[in-house]
């Protein structure tokens, strides 16, 4: 489509009312993909279901897409196998043995050390803090909703912020489908201006090292102060020990299981940038490192239970797909996304933005409009990734077609799908951090949205000023 007109906006806006009225991120998605497909073929939907299914296909025929769909459920056998390992028991023993933690302060700041460590996926993060601090929190008489927040607010956050993980390969991708020369480059000018995973983080620095509650959690802390885990009325969510295997009891449990394949799995990503790289980690490969790295983490778990005989082959194969089987979801996220991306850049659907607004909203107000609508979609549907798959396609070409730095609506895009995705009830990253933390699903929600809010606030300013600076 040469010359896009409002139809181009058809595709990513129907995936949006979709996915808030039904709450059904895959359909929506797909449904955005078939109408995308079906303009493009002058409206004849069963071509355009044709060429939709062939696009789907043609995501995994991408190398650097197949490999970072493929992390995504190596990601999940890592999960499991380091829990089937005992390694997350072990270090909770190791950090009450040697008086690491004395008291709630050492706790919190524990939380959120922690989550900026585990940088490689949101949802490691979260379970590795949550299951770690849990045990401290209780002792020294913090509520969960406390150390939700923590965990929350230091996953999504944090990585976003690194470049070196699946959320950086992720976004890297997605800039790659809009034609972008140097995404990483792009990517990392961008960090400076995330305005508001910086302000979450930063503020769940403060919070952890003043245990400044406010609202809802004051009084969720002045409940645990007293003895009592939960309101009366509240319906605390599973451990997260419900979605994982059960530590195998043929060996004790034992830190090195945790910290080895989770360290080797750190250090791993930015070497393989620099070899991918030719000895410059910026021009490297996000999702061949990435891919990398939870392997090298997953084949030293495997080397360690083997050679502790805490598991067999056969046991741990069986832990590894179960573990692949729960990420199955969010790789079918991932995979509809990029092809909805795809489909938008064909259309010209930024392009049409650009021009549509670049005789109405300038800078200062565009910026921050770009991060309330990621914000709201990321809300509605539960989804970051999602909702960066639909912005990052409009918003980066809105900057070249006005002839402005890409890299600040780059970081409004990011911005609100974090910042959305962190105060929504339906964010699988708010579930499982309330799972993580065994606390009542809405409490969570209810006590960490003031925090978000004030965060979202501070960044919508920031692009306000940062706007009118371009």
């Amino acid at each position: 489509m040469p010359d896009p007109t409002w139809i181009s906006l058809l595709p990513p806006l129907l995936a949006i009312v979709l996915a808030i009225w039904t709450r059904q991120v895959y359909l929506s998605l797909a449904a955005g993909v078939w109408l995308g497909w079906t303009v493009l073929n002058d409206w004849n939907p069963l071509a355009g279901l044709g060429d939709a299914i062939e696009a789907v296909v043609g995501v995994l025929g991408d190398a650097g897409n197949a490999r970072v769909i493929l992390f995504t459920l190596v990601i999940g056998a890592l999960i499991a196998t380091v829990e089937a390992a005992g390694g997350v028991r072990g270090f909770v023993a190791w950090i009450e043995r040697r008086g690491l933690v004395t008291g709630g302060r050492g706790a919190r700041v524990l939380a959120f050390l922690v989550g900026v460590v585990i940088f490689i996926e949101s949802n490691i993060t979260v379970l590795v803090a949550g299951a770690v601090s849990r045990p401290l929190f209780d002792r020294h008489r913090h509520s969960r909703e406390m150390l939700a927040y923590l965990i929350d607010s230091t996953s999504a956050a944090i990585c976003v912020l690194i470049p070196l993980n699946a959320w950086g390969a992720y976004v890297l991708v997605l800039l790659a489908e809009q034609g972008i020369d140097d995404p990483l480059r792009l990517f990392v000018s961008a960090i400076p201006m995330n305005l508001y995973a910086l302000c979450a983080v930063v503020l769940a620095a403060f919070v952890a090292v003043t245990g400044w509650a406010v609202g809802p959690m004051r009084r969720a802390e002045d409940r645990a102060e007293d003895g009592e885990l939960f309101d009366a009325d509240a319906a605390p969510m599973l451990d997260e020990e419900a979605l994982v295997p059960e530590p195998t009891m043929r060996i004790p449990p034992r830190a090195i299981n945790m910290l080895l394949p989770l360290g080797v799995m750190v250090l791993t990503m930015p070497l393989g940038l620099w070899i991918t790289g030719d000895g410059d980690m910026l021009a490297g490969s996000g999702s061949t490192s990435v891919l990398w790295a939870v392997l090298a983490g997953l084949a030293v778990a495997w080397v360690l239970m083997l050679a502790q005989r805490g598991l067999s082959v056969d046991e741990l194969t069986k832990t590894g797909l179960r573990g692949a089987g729960g990420m199955l979801g969010m790789a079918l996220v991932l995979l509809l996304a990029l092809a909805l991306g795809a489909v938008a850049r064909e259309l010209g659907t930024g392009a049409f933005v650009a021009g549509a607004v670049a005789d109405v909203l300038p800078p200062p107000v565009l910026l921050p409009l770009v991060f309330l609508t990621g914000a709201f979609i990321a809300f509605s549907t539960g989804t970051s990734w999602g909702t960066f798959a639909i912005m990052i396609p409009i918003a980066v070409p809105a900057a070249a077609a006005l002839g402005l730095p890409a890299a600040p609506f780059l970081a409004a895009a990011l911005s609100g799908g974090i910042f959305g995705d962190h105060a929504s009830p339906i964010s699988d990253t708010t579930i499982v951090s309330s799972l993580a933390a065994a606390t009542d699903h809405i409490a969570h929600v209810r006590t960490q949205l003031p925090y978000a809010s004030l965060a979202a606030t501070v960044a919508a300013l920031g692009f306000a000023v940062i706007g009118a600076t371009l």
